[in-house]
Order: structure tokens, then C-alpha cells, then sequence
């Protein structure tokens, strides 16, 4: 495997085609195993050959399956930790006896600097709680989030949500931070200049919404300009996938309610006209007939290509996939977590996080200023 550096110099040193990127994986999470997550693995291999993977788990298990694969082979390093966190397991429970357990060993290669990502599939309270543990949060981050993609018809094919699960309870200071980091993760992350922000609500009338809800608009609107990005209001839930924001801030239960509603209508319209044009001989001709268009549809709407959630708001980077995930869903994190790395995502995000006097941008000096004033 290619030998470990500094991850700084390993980024840049990626960039220019010299050494690979390595990838943290945690072998054991997930409903279907090791096997979704080493065909996962492969799949990115072959697409992209800057990269290189530390697989945590149960090393009888995972070997025998990366030899299987030829595209894995020189790149791949197995380290063995007999413990696996189940989706049953409790983040309390975890954080007091998983030391020996393959999302433990898989975050400790980042903290430890020996990969630039973590990627897990596994219990999400669990890996947020290691993570928290283990990285320990960014100056001025009160509360992490896990910012999701959801398809829409914005240029880069995507809205950003944030929080999709990491925990359940939002006021109107964590939604702030949300703001901030959301804005800072579409600028540094994916290019967007002066992202678009919009509050999740249940109208976009400004007497509507609880009362969290109100103050953090009030927030938000002050912090836009000295931020720099574009407060647009309350957003609903049809907005989720439109073209009129980039950012959408909403506490983890409904970003996770609605993430959840969404992958399954997607699935039951790809059902429903898979159905529909099997129905009659005249459908199915119609259906050869439009079989370019159908995949393209397919394909756009297939909520596995857009699978991984970033924790925001920790001293490293993080990527949580679908625990559901099958080896299409499973590459697409690995390329997320890649193209984070590459970009040196986290470092910007703590540079423009983290506060500074006179620095006006994503500066969460915001958050302080506001509490300080409130007490």
C-alpha cells in the first residue's frame, strides 16, 4: 500500500497525480456486510486510481474478499479489530466499551493522520458519538450536523440539507450554526460562491413556525451579509428539491423524516412505472422505445448515486452512508469522501469557522456575539 504521510502533503501531493488519497473504512457497518462495502470499494477503484484504503474489520472476513478483487490489490491495507457496533447498539454503551471495534479503529486513522476520511455505514448515533469523542469538535461548533444531498434542479444537479439525524433537538443558536456551516460546506465544498439559504418550515409566512423557529430567522437574516451568503426565508417542503436554494437548515428530526420520505417516494415512482410499463404488449413497446430516457430518469432519481452524509463541525472528515447501502450506494460515498479530501474541505471549513478578528466570513464569532448579548 502506498506509504502514509502527512495528510496535508497527501492531499496536495494527490492532486498532482504523485500519491493516493487514503480512505478510512469501516468493513463491518451495515445492514449487508463486508461484501457490499469491498464490491463498493472496488467500483471506486476502478474509476479512479489516486485513491487507497485502510479496511477495518474482522480480518478473516474482509481478505478473502479484497483478493477476490484485482482493482484493490496494492491498495488496500487491512487492519483487524474483532469488535462491530450493530445498529442496535447504544452511542452510551459504544463510547464505554468499543474501543476494539472497527468504527473506533476506522476513526482513529484519521484522528491519527494516517487517512484524510472516515466512511461508515454503520449505527448513526454511534459513529457521531466516536466521532465527537475521538475528533472532537471545531472551536466554536456547539453542535455538529450531517449535512445530506437532495436532488434537485439547481446546477450542480443537488440542494444540500442540514441536519439529516445527528440529533434531534435544534434552538435557534444550533440552527444558526447550521446556517454557517451549511454556507461554508457549499462554498468550500462544492463551489457555490454565495449560497442561498433557506429555514425549513411549515410556511413561508413570517408569523408561522414555532418559536425557535422565528428567532433563528431573526439570526440568520443578521448574519447573511457578514457571512456572505443569501438568506432567502422559510422554505417548505416542496423547496426541497427546487432550484431556489442551495442550503436548507432544518433540526436533524424532520431533515431526517423528510430525508427518509423522499428516498422512499423515489423508490415507489421507479416502481410504479416499472409496473405501469409492463402492464400491456403496446406499453412495453412504448417502454424499448423510450428505454434512453428511462435510464436517464432512473438514474437521476436514483437515491443510492446521491448517498452520503458529512458531518459538519468536527476536527476531521466524516462520511456516514446509507446503512442500507449496496456497492453503487457505497462508491458513491468513497467518491464524496474523495472529492472532499481533494479539495481539503475540513481545513477551509475550519479556517472559515473558526474565529478570527476582522474575518468576516462563515465566522461563528456571530454565534458568540449573539448568546453573549442574550444572557
Amino acid at each position: 500500500m502506498t506509504e502514509t504521510t502527512d495528510p496535508g502533503s497527501r492531499t496536495s501531493a494527490s492532486a498532482q497525480g504523485l500519491q493516493r488519497i487514503i480512505i478510512s473504512v469501516d468493513a463491518m457497518g451495515g445492514d449487508r456486510g463486508p461484501a457490499a462495502v469491498v464490491a463498493g470499494l472496488g467500483k471506486s477503484a476502478r474509476k479512479n486510481k489516486h485513491i487507497g484504503f485502510i479496511l477495518h474489520g474482522d480480518k478473516d472476513e474482509i481478505e478473502p474478499l479484497v483478493t477476490k478483487r484485482p482493482e484493490l490489490k496494492g491498495i488496500c491495507e487491512v487492519r483487524h479489530a474483532e469488535g462491530v457496533v450493530t445498529m442496535t447498539d447504544k452511542p452510551t454503551q459504544i463510547l464505554r466499551t468499543g474501543k476494539n471495534t472497527s468504527m473506533w479503529s476506522a476513526i482513529d486513522s484519521v484522528k491519527n493522520g494516517e487517512a484524510e476520511v472516515c466512511v461508515s455505514c454503520g449505527n448513526t448515533g454511534a459513529l457521531m458519538a466516536l466521532s465527537m469523542m475521538r475528533l472532537r469538535k471545531l472551536p466554536g461548533v456547539s453542535r455538529p450536523a450531517i449535512a445530506v444531498f437532495w436532488p434537485s434542479r439547481n446546477p450542480i444537479g443537488f440542494n444540500i440539507m442540514l441536519d439529516g439525524g445527528a440529533d434531534i433537538r435544534a434552538d435557534e443558536m444550533d440552527l444558526l450554526q447550521y446556517a454557517l456551516m451549511g454556507a461554508s460546506y457549499a462554498r468550500n465544498g462544492h463551489g457555490i460562491q454565495r449560497p442561498r439559504v433557506g429555514l425549513l418550515n411549515v410556511g413561508t409566512e413570517e408569523h408561522k413556525g414555532r418559536a425557535e423557529i422565528k428567532a433563528a430567522a431573526d439570526l440568520i437574516t443578521d448574519a447573511a451579509p457578514v457571512a456572505n451568503f443569501d438568506y432567502i426565508g422559510f422554505v417548505e417542503g416542496g423547496d426541497l428539491l427546487s432550484d431556489r436554494v442551495d442550503v436548507i437548515v432544518t433540526d436533524g428530526f424532520t431533515g431526517n423524516v423528510a430525508l427518509k420520505t423522499g428516498e422512499g417516494t423515489a423508490k415507489m415512482v421507479n416502481e410504479a412505472l416499472k409496473d405501469a410499463f409492463l402492464a400491456t404488449p403496446l406499453s412495453r413497446i412504448a417502454a424499448l422505445l423510450a428505454t434512453t430516457s428511462l435510464r436517464r430518469l432512473k438514474k437521476r432519481m436514483d437515491p443510492r448515486r446521491s448517498n452520503g452524509g458529512v458531518f459538519l463541525g468536527l476536527n476531521g472528515t466524516v462520511v456516514k452512508s446509507h446503512g442500507s447501502a449496496d456497492a453503487t450506494s457505497f462508491s458513491a460515498a468513497i467518491k464524496l469522501a474523495f472529492d472532499l479530501a481533494q479539495s481539503g474541505f475540513n481545513e477551509k471549513l475550519a479556517a472559515r469557522v473558526a474565529y478570527t478578528p476582522g474575518d468576516t466570513q462563515d465566522a461563528p464569532a456571530l454565534i458568540e456575539k449573539k448568546a453573549s448579548a442574550e444572557e
